[in-house]
Order: structure tokens, then sequence, then C-alpha cells
């Protein structure tokens, strides 16, 4: 039976559908194209390291947040209620009484630091300084993770183009068994040549390999740089750069190139403002030699199920009494009535609102702290102190001394790999006009198969090592670059 055109292009219609659909959203996606920009970029946003420098900076802008805050005054209320048992003292009127007694009492009380020494001023300061310094600590850090990139993005770039060598020389050694096979039928090349041929074939075809292993690795490093998961299919993109002809790592001075990275590089940055905080140290220290002054108010009252309202009574009330009389006749009874005064006191329960508002007390008054004696502790803070800033300037001193040795193998490596780059290029050019006249001579008879593949991998070794070269320069120049304060970027 057979099918017409138009059926098997149904047919073919049909099954793309339903493998489109197998397929689904994430398996149809174009593979995505990263530059080294949007490699670094990502990283900023992903990095482990990066959040937790910036993690170190949001820390440090909440103890600046809390250092201005401590110049506001504090307020605080409180409450207590309860019950007292046996021989207590009644809260409302300070007396002692042997009985169950409910009480509650509230306050309010404010203070204020109107003088510490300047603990409270220098602490901001000091606060202030911190935040810059875990700033350009994240911004070092970042720097690290970007070279760190940039080298892996290069070397993805190289492994590709000794990738592309290595088909070619597949190619080439494709064309060479054919050109081989010709001669040897002819008579010219005895058989046995065809197997060095086959030998080199394996040999490119082993080069293929290990090129395409060293981009998967490559790729892998990346990846982990960049905290992108390693199954995210990613294809880098090859910029159109060149090598900077105006490219001089020999005429480079280290106080150039050192005098600028001084001045832009964060790590050096980070630690000149831990020196001005250790300065700042020593002026906190020192204000615990001065007094402190602060205001403080307050406002109390309470209840207290024992008290009573104790009121007197006074009166005037008509009373009766009876007099007995001796007239003689015997004692007779007298009934006279008549007004007397009266005085007598009611207790009664003492409202819960009522004792609230007649305990309602208010207080006001600054408080004095003089240090006198604090055991040396002052002292001891002070020098300690000041042994903080000696630490700190030795810590900076350090930094500088390794900024510099870090420049100046920079400059050295630079220009170490010129001098690698220019004579892989003679290398190079001298190995091909080597193997296009071994070609020649192959093709007149009058070298044999194995002196042509002796002078092709010559020409191959020499491609490869050109190639790293290429790529070891070009990093060192964008090493050169970044300590002079300019981006990391490949065009």
């Amino acid at each position: 039976m057979r099918f017409e055109k138009s059926n098997f292009r149904k047919l073919f219609l049909f099954a793309a559908i339903i493998f489109t659909s197998l397929l689904g959203p994430n398996q149809l996606a174009a593979q995505e194209t990263w530059s080294l920009q949007r490699c670094i970029d990502y990283a900023r946003q992903n990095s482990l390291s990066l959040k937790q420098a910036g993690y170190g900076i949001a820390l440090a802008k909440l103890t600046d947040k809390q250092n201005q805050f401590s110049r506001l005054p504090n307020a605080s209320a409180n409450s207590n209620a309860g019950w007292q048992f046996g021989r207590t003292i009644d809260p409302t009127t300070n007396t002692f009484d042997n009985q169950t007694i409910a009480f509650h009492s509230m306050g309010l009380n404010v203070g204020a630091t109107l003088y510490s020494g300047g603990r409270i001023n220098n602490t901001i300061k000091q606060g202030k300084i911190d935040v810059q310094a875990a700033e350009q600590d994240a911004a070092a850090s970042f720097n690290n993770i970007a070279l760190s990139i940039a080298n892996a993005y290069l070397s993805i770039l190289m492994s590709e183009e000794q990738l592309e060598n290595a088909n070619k020389r597949r190619s080439l050694s494709g064309g060479q068994l054919g050109q081989t096979d010709k001669l040897i039928a002819a008579g010219s090349l005895p058989a046995n040549d065809r197997l060095d041929v086959l030998a080199q074939i394996a040999n490119d075809e082993q080069a293929i390999v290990q090129a395409k292993n060293a981009i998967d690795l490559n790729y892998l490093n990346l990846k982990v740089l960049m905290q992108l998961d390693p199954a995210t299919d990613i294809k880098i993109e090859r910029p159109q750069f060149l090598i900077p002809a105006d490219a001089r790592p020999e005429s480079l001075t280290l106080q150039e190139v050192y005098g600028k990275a001084v001045n832009t590089q964060p790590q050096i940055k980070a630690s000149e403002l831990r020196v001005q905080s250790a300065e700042v140290d020593v002026k906190l220290a020192q204000s615990g030699y001065y007094p402190t002054i602060s205001l403080f108010g307050g406002l109390d009252t309470r209840w207290s199920g024992a008290s009573k309202i104790r009121e007197l009574e006074s009166g005037i009330e008509r009373v009766g009494q009876t007099f007995y009389v001796d007239l003689g006749a015997g004692q007779q009874s007298l009934d006279v009535e008549f007004d007397a005064p009266f005085n007598k006191i009611n207790v009664l329960d003492y409202p819960y609102f009522d004792q609230i508002k007649d305990n309602f007390g208010q207080n006001i008054g600054a408080n004095i702290r003089i240090p006198i004696y604090s055991n040396g502790i002052n002292d001891v803070n002070v020098q300690r102190a000041e042994v903080g800033i000696l630490n700190a300037q030795v810590q900076n001193d350090l930094n500088k001394q390794q900024l510099k040795n870090d420049v100046q193998q920079s400059i050295a490596s630079a220009r170490a790999a010129a001098l690698t780059l220019e004579a892989s290029q003679k290398a190079s050019d001298a190995a091909k006009v080597a193997f296009e006249n071994a070609e020649k001579r192959f093709t007149l008879g009058t070298i044999n198969n194995l002196q042509l593949l002796t002078a092709r991998n010559t020409l191959d070794i020499a491609d490869t090592n050109l190639i790293v070269a290429r790529y070891d320069y070009l990093f060192r120049l964008k090493i050169i670059d970044f300590y002079l304060g300019n981006p990391i970027k490949l065009d």
C-alpha cells in the first residue's frame, strides 16, 4: 500500500503535535543564551556568600538604628495585683495588718539621658561607620565572585574553541585518510601507512571527547559559582572581542596600578573604616570617666481590699433619763428628756475607683551618677580600645601589603602571558608553515605518512598552546583592568 505525499504530511504533522504535547513547556523552551553580565547579575542575586554579606549589612543597619533610638527617652508601665497573707503591710495605709488583703497597683515611669560623656553620640557615629564597612565587605565578596565567574566564562570559551579545533583536526584526518587510500591504491604508499592515519583519527576523536568533557566541567563550575541549578541548560554568549592592540603590560608600573587599586578596592576601604571605628571605641571607653545625668518622672496609684472609709458622725439627739427623788413620803421617779451631743465612727467600703483617684501620685527629678572608682575597669577598657586601634591599623597595613603583592603578581603574570602569547603565535605560525610544506612533500611522495602526521601533531600542539595563551593573556589583562577600577566585561 502506498502513501500519497499529502497523507504522509498529515501523518508527520500529527506526530509532531503529539511529540510537542508530550515534551511540555519546560522541554520546549529554547536554550537560553547568557552573557557575562547576566551571569554576574544572577550571581549577585543568588550567591549564598553575597546573601550572607547582605545580612551583615542589614544587621549593621539595625544596630545603627538602635543607636539612634538611644537618644529618645524611655517609658515603661507596670501593674501588680494579688493577695497578701498573714502579717503584712496594707499598701494604702502602710500599716501592719494580720489578714488576707487583695491589692492592685499601677505606675508609669519615664526617663531620659541628658549627658553620658558623649557615649550616645559616639555610639551613633560608630554605627554609621560599621554600616559602611559592612557594605564594603559585601562589595569585596562580589568582586571575588565576579572575577571567578569571568575566569569560568573564559574557560568555557577556551574549551569551545579547543573543541572547534579538535573537530577540524578530525576532519583533516578524515581527508588525509582518503588521500592515503588513493596513494596506497596507486602503489605510492605501503598499506601499513593507513594504520598511522587511523591512529591519528583515534587521537583526534579522543581530543574531541576531552574537549567536550572540559566544556561540561567548566559549565558546571560556572553554575556552581552562580548558584544556578546544574540541571539548567544554558549556553554562554560568545562575544566578538579581540585582545586590545594598545595593551602594554610591560609599560605598567606598580605605583600606577597600586595607586588606583588602593583607592578603589573595597577591602581596603573596609579596613580603613574599621580603623575609624576602633578610634571611636577609645572615645566610648573614655566616656566611663564622665558623670551621667538623666531625668526621670513617674505616675503611680494603688488599691487595697482592706482599706475602709471611717466617717465621724456628730450631732444632737433627744435622750431620756429617770431620776429618783425622796420627798419624805418615799422615793418617787421623775422622767426627764433633754438634748445631748453625740459622736460615732461609721466604717464604710472604700470603692476601687475612689482609691485609684485618691492614691494617685506623681514624681519628677534628676539623677546624677558620678564615677569615683570602678576597680580599674575604665582604665582597662581604654587600654583595650587603644590596642584595638593598633590591631586595626596593622590589619589595614596587611591588606594594603597583600593588595600590593597581588597587583605586582598580576602585572608580572600579564607580562609573562604577553611573552607566552607572542612565543605561541610564532610557534603556531612556524608549525603551520612546516605542516603546509609537509603536505606538499607528502603529495609529491618525498616524505612518508608518519612524517606528515608528526608535522600535524606539532601544529595541533602549537594551536592548542596558542588558544590557552590567548585566553590566559586576556584574563590577566582583565585582572589589571579590575585593579585599575574598570568594570569586568569582555567586549
